[in-house]
């Protein structure tokens, strides 16, 4: 993986930019599809011109658009980035497109031996993959607390609402000849945030033990963004101090702030089941999940990942969740 200045002419129509090569097989859309909340994210858009997000740094807010072109060894990515937090995006991109994310001990023969078919189909289709790795806790944390025990249709809806609400434009790509997609949001900042009144949240559909959650953890913001330079078991561990935050929440999150490659989202409504249809034929729970991927720890995120990407869909027999609406009350 190497690192080379953008083309002079990508550079100059950019705030910063940077020419990123990973070294092999790399698929764009699959490695940063996870960080996107739904098609509808507003700070997220997948063109034909590339991929845009917005976000803010250390330094301000950013937008940053990545292009891939090559096949194999060959493969590059173009970053520029926009805005005052434009230097910070792009030091990110190395990280963000999972340059530390090794796979190397998941294909060693001797593992991949021990893995079910399922998921060796799934890998070898899909060498293209990389766990992102964002650094961001703050823009992670919020919308995962949102996703608590309500289905995901219901937390995107109320996702969007805050962000319509209360995120600010995206500072534009005005050297190009687009300025970028229209309409891209910047996420609020933990001060903003902490400053929505509560029949916003009402408004939104997010009931008060989640809007309360919320509040709780950002109080600690500047606490929150130092774990990124933890480990992701420490720092899901730190996470989980904070009341209203438990595992299931500390494992989305340090999935893609530090793109770990072992947690699993326990409790989570559907991936037990799923996990245990998929590699037994039967319904599973928590305990059972946990007990068939043990073979696998270190690299048990990698082995769910792989099943999403196999195809496989379990039996869709039995109640679905119901969507609550908290908003007419």
């Amino acid at each position: 993986m190497t690192i080379v200045d953008a083309p002079p002419a990508a550079a100059a129509a950019a705030d910063a930019s940077v020419r990123w090569h990973p070294g092999g097989p790399f698929d764009l859309l699959q490695t940063v599809g996870i960080l996107m909340r739904g098609n509808g994210d507003p700070s997220f858009a997948a063109r034909q011109d590339g991929v845009w997000m917005a976000f803010t740094t250390p330094d301000g807010p950013a937008t940053l658009r990545l292009t891939a072109a090559g096949t194999g060894q060959d493969t590059r990515v173009d970053a520029q980035a926009w805005g005052p937090g434009a230097g910070s995006a792009i030091t990110s991109v190395p990280a963000l497109l999972g340059s530390g994310d090794d796979w190397s001990g998941f294909d060693d023969a001797a593992f991949h031996a021990t893995l079910p078919r399922m998921v060796r189909e799934a890998r070898r289709r899909n060498l293209t993959v990389r766990l992102p790795t964002t650094g961001r806790v703050v823009d992670s944390l919020v919308p995962t607390i949102l996703e608590q025990k309500v289905t995901t249709i219901e937390a995107r809806r109320g996702y969007r609402y805050l962000m319509y609400r209360f995120g600010t434009a995206a500072p534009s790509a005005g050297r190009l000849r687009t300025s970028g997609p229209s309409g891209l949001l910047v996420a609020p900042t933990a001060a903003q945030w902490l400053a929505i009144p509560s029949w916003e949240w009402h408004k939104a559909g997010v009931g008060p033990q989640r809007s309360a959650t919320v509040m709780r953890a950002l109080r600690s913001a500047v606490a929150l963004e130092r774990l990124a330079s933890l480990s992701a078991v420490e720092a899901g561990a730190k996470m989980q101090t904070i009341p209203g935050i438990g595992i299931w929440t500390a494992a989305e999150v340090v999935q893609r702030t530090h793109g770990c490659p072992d947690s699993i989202a326990v409790g989570d409504y559907h991936l037990a089941s799923y996990v245990g249809y998929a590699l037994t034929g039967r319904k599973t729970d928590d305990a059972g999940m946990i007990a068939l991927l043990e073979p696998w720890r270190g690299h048990r995120q990698r082995v769910v990942r792989m099943l999403g990407l196999s195809g496989f869909r379990k039996p869709t027999f039995g109640p679905r969740m119901t969507i609550q609406d908290h908003r007419g009350h």
